[in-house]
Order: structure tokens, then sequence, then C-alpha cells
């Protein structure tokens, strides 16, 4: 454990990194991002040698589990040497290093990814049918994407399913969805829409209160409270008859904020404290200072500082979105 942890001002101890290694994706989903997204100069974004040493720097303030993510985290052409780099610390330093992606590239990284150390990853995949996910994600990648989760699972992967429930949508298909990853072996997550960024679509139109989902569901299976954890926002209930796991993340419905042990940094380098919030460092400068390692642990205490003590989403007809920047830019 670090001599000299990251608490902040409300006394959590932040254990958990999600870092961003490209704002870039292959899908355009409509809950995330506009159809004609502008993404950052690559001339901006982190390299490889940065993103290593700044996993090891928040490895040595007491940083247990790192997420890579995106945008989509396998477009980035060298990003398995960034795994393979950081699985080495897993079991020395790092107690779990896992991954977020839209499984369109995965077919042909899943070995890999396990191979360096990877033991779980999370997939994203909002509905089985074919011309829904083209309307959502605008591109014809649903066969590419079960093609990930297939192989994922081959490679020894423990998978687990995020879907973002949409009214009018995918609701429908949510059962069904669930059904079909405990049947696969996987556990599943449903996600309230976030209000990050602007899209081409008015998210309120989108919004579907996950507590009405679980009323929903209450009426088919027998839901079970669990005590499972993994770190992240999730609350777990399990389901009788699929015999599986079902997990709720709701930022608008039931604030998780008191919680929170997360920091979020984007591939460019700036660390956001909070989803929802609008408070960052920048740690790119410090890496790139003529004193990398005593500005970083500045910046560090910096963020411990600000970081608020819980987000103020909320999304409503006219709503602007809590923070213009989208979901690609900050990671999942």
């Amino acid at each position: 454990m670090s001599d000299n942890p990251l608490v902040d001002t409300f006394g959590r101890t932040i254990s958990y990194l999600r870092l961003s290694v490209t704002d870039r994706c292959d899908l355009r989903c409509t809950y995330c991002m506009p159809e004609r997204m502008q993404f950052l100069p690559r001339a901006e974004v982190l390299t490889l040698e940065e993103l290593r040493d700044l996993a090891r720097g928040f490895m040595a303030r007491g940083i247990t589990k790192i997420r890579l993510t995106g945008g989509e985290p396998l477009v980035r052409r060298d990003v398995i040497d960034l795994i393979r780099a950081l699985g080495r610390y897993v079991g020395d330093g790092l107690e779990e290093l896992t991954l977020t992606t839209n499984g369109t590239q995965l077919a042909g990284h899943a070995q890999a990814i396990a191979d360096a150390g990877v033991r779980r990853i999370n997939i994203s995949l909002d509905t089985l049918d074919r011309e829904t996910f083209q309307r959502l994600s605008r591109r014809d990648a649903l066969a590419s994407v079960l093609g990930g989760i297939s192989a994922a699972k081959a490679a020894g992967l423990k998978v687990k399913i995020n879907t973002v429930a949409m009214k009018g949508v995918n609701e429908h298909e949510i059962p069904a969805l669930i059904k079909w990853a405990h049947g696969e072996g996987h556990d599943i997550t449903l996600i309230e829409t976030m209000p990050l960024g602007e899209i081409d679509e008015d998210r309120t139109d989108q919004f579907l209160p996950l507590i009405a989902v679980q009323d929903d569901l209450e009426q088919r299976w027998t839901l079970t409270e669990s005590d499972h954890r993994t770190g992240g926002p999730s609350r777990y209930v399990d389901v009788a008859e699929t015999g599986g796991r079902l997990g709720l993340i709701t930022p608008l419905t039931n604030n998780f904020c008191a919680g929170c042990n997360r920091i979020r940094v984007t591939a460019t380098g700036q660390l956001y404290p909070c989803l929802g919030g609008g408070e960052q460092v920048d740690l790119r400068a410090a890496l790139r200072s003529d004193q990398p390692e005593a500005n970083l642990a500045t910046a560090l205490d910096t963020a411990m500082r600000i970081k608020p003590e819980r987000h103020h989403f909320k999304i409503g007809e006219g709503e602007a979105p809590a923070q213009p920047r989208h979901m690609s830019m900050t990671g999942g």
C-alpha cells in the first residue's frame, strides 16, 4: 500500500483509475456522439510511454485497479503493447487490469489480451437486433461484436455486458438481452443514459429510469439483492430464473457518489475527478515538464482537493448536457 494514498477531502480513498487511450471510435452511437464527431489531433494524445508512466505514477499512490477505455481502446494500434506493459504489474502493485470495449475489434485481440494478464472485460451491447444495432450505432457491426464476445469467452476472459437502457429503443428487448447474456455465462449491467456532450437527439426522449425497468423485471423474475462488488458503481441483483447476475448503474435515479473510489484520465492526460463535474487537472503538462515525478505528485494532490462530493447530473427537456465533453472523450 502507498505511504501517500489518494484520499479526497470527503475521506474517500481513490483506488480505481479509468484511463482513456484514445477518443476515437469506430461506432457513432446516437446517445454518445454526433455522426460528424470531431476527434482530437493525434499529436495531442499521450504516447504509449506517457500512458505507461502515468499508470505507474498512479500505482505509486495506491491505485490498485486500472480500466483501459476510449473511445474504443482497440482502435489504437499500439494498445496491446500498453496492455502487456501494464499486465506485468498485475499481482505486483496492481490487483486488476481490465478493459471496456465495443467488441468490434475484439475477435483479433482477445487471446493477446488474456495472455497479457487481463481476466475480466466489459463489452458494450445495447441490442441483439441487427437493424436496431445499425440504427443506434450508425454502423452495421453487430456480427463483429458477437464474434468478439465469443472470442473473449474462448480466450477465458470473464465477460460483462454493458447495456444502455433507452426508452422506445431497446426497453422491450431488455429481458431477452438479460436471458441471452446469462445463458452465455455472462453478467450484464444496465446503465441509465448520461447527459454528457451534445448529440443529434434529445436525451429526454431516450431516458429510461432503471427503477421502472427493475419493477418490470420483478413481475417476470425473482430478483435478490447481491453483495457482489467489482469496484465500480454497479449495484447487483441475482436473477433466480436465469441463474445470472444483473447490475444496475443509476447516476440519475439513485446517486452513488458517496462511495466513489474512481478518477478518470482522458487520452490527452486531463484528469477529471468526477465524471459529471468540470473540475480537471492537466497531467500531460506535468509529464512533459522538466520535473515530471514531482509535478505529477503535485497535480494528483490538487485533484484530491478539487474532487467534488457528488455529480449534478439531471435530465429534462431543453436541459443542456451536464458537461460539454462527450463520453468518448472522458472514457467509460
